[in-house]
C-alpha cells in the first residue's frame, strides 16, 4: 500500500513549481486551502520533500486528468477515516471535527481534545500515507470493503 519516498524537505517552491509546470501561486493556493502542509526553513522559506512533490502530482492529476475541483479533492481527503488509522477512541471521535465534518482532510481542523491534540499534522501517519493517489484509495477502502 505505501509508496516510500524521501520525506526530508530540500526543494524550494520555485524548483517544485518549475518541475511540475505550475505556478508558485498555485502551490501557495493548495497550502491555503489545506490540500498540502508545507514545511518552512529557519528563514521562513517554503521547502518541499519528494513526499510533498508526490502529493502535488496527485492533486494535479485529480484536477487535470479527472476534472476534480479543489473542493472535490478536499472532500475526498475528508473521506480518509483518520480515526480508524490512529485508533481514536469513540468518545473522542464524537467531538472531533474531522469525524463530524467533510470539508477537508483531518489535518485542516484544530485538534483540541483528542488523540491528535498538540501533534504536528505533517508528522501524522494519516497525512503521510495519504500523500499519493494510490494510498488515498487504500486508506478509504480499508474501512469500507471487507477483506478478500
Amino acid at each position: 500500500m505505501q509508496t516510500r519516498v524521501e520525506a526530508t524537505p530540500t526543494y524550494s517552491i520555485g524548483e517544485v513549481a518549475a518541475a511540475l509546470g505550475i505556478s508558485v501561486e498555485t502551490i501557495r493556493l493548495y497550502d491555503r486551502v489545506g490540500l498540502i502542509i508545507i514545511s518552512k526553513s529557519e528563514n521562513g522559506r517554503r521547502i518541499f520533500s519528494d513526499t510533498d512533490i508526490e502529493r502535488l502530482k496527485c492533486i494535479r492529476s485529480a484536477i487535470n486528468e479527472h476534472k476534480i475541483s479543489i473542493e472535490g479533492i478536499r472532500r475526498m481527503q475528508s473521506l480518509v477515516p483518520c480515526w480508524s488509522h490512529i485508533q481514536c477512541p469513540e468518545n473522542q471521535r464524537k467531538k472531533c471535527p474531522a469525524f463530524l465534518r467533510s470539508s477537508g482532510g483531518c489535518w485542516t481542523y484544530g485538534h483540541d481534545s483528542n488523540r491528535c491534540a498538540g501533534l504536528d499534522c505533517k508528522d501524522c501517519k494519516v497525512y503521510q500515507l495519504s500523500g499519493t493517489c494510490e494510498n488515498i484509495k487504500s486508506l478509504i477502502y480499508k474501512d469500507i470493503l471487507p477483506p478478500p
